[in-house]
């Protein structure tokens, strides 16, 4: 039987559920740096964001981000550019939702920037009906099956 040298397991490291939130100073865009809204989630650190200058980019979540903030599909992020690769980028924080809000009252993101949703469909598509895809059979039609 081994001894345990450690100084706890797995829920130690895990820490105690503090959702005590705190408002944070919001923070804009400098030289260098974009505003993003994740498309998809890729895996092993990384996401695939559409820029708010049109541009699709494949974004590295940060070390210091990487477990303990957790980013998901329609998130409104901040992403570092990189000089020497115009499609990667770094994401570098992570919006709550209602600073988000506040980005977009400040004319910070565009009004086409859908806020709330949990998949982003695109910065400047429009979905006109596209829910409502139904097939209609009559009574001829179950018969023939």
């Amino acid at each position: 039987m081994p001894k345990n040298k450690g100084k706890g397991g797995k829920n130690r490291k895990r820490g105690k559920n503090e959702a005590v939130v705190e408002k944070r100073e919001l923070i804009f865009k400098e030289e260098g740096q974009e505003y993003a809204q994740v498309l998809r989630m890729l895996g092993n650190g990384r996401c695939e964001a559409m820029c708010i200058d049109g541009t699709k980019r494949l974004c590295h979540i940060r070390g210091k981000m990487h477990k303990k903030v957790w980013i998901a599909a329609g998130d409104i992020i901040l992403v570092g550019l990189r000089d020497y690769q115009d499609d990667k980028a770094d994401v570098i924080l992570k919006y709550m939702p209602d600073e988000a809000r506040l980005l977009k009252a400040y004319g910070e993101l565009p009004e086409n920037t859908r806020l709330n949703e949990g998949i982003a469909g695109g910065l400047d598509e429009e979905d006109d009906g596209a829910g409502d895809d139904y097939i209609e059979f009559e009574d001829e039609d179950i018969d023939k099956i």
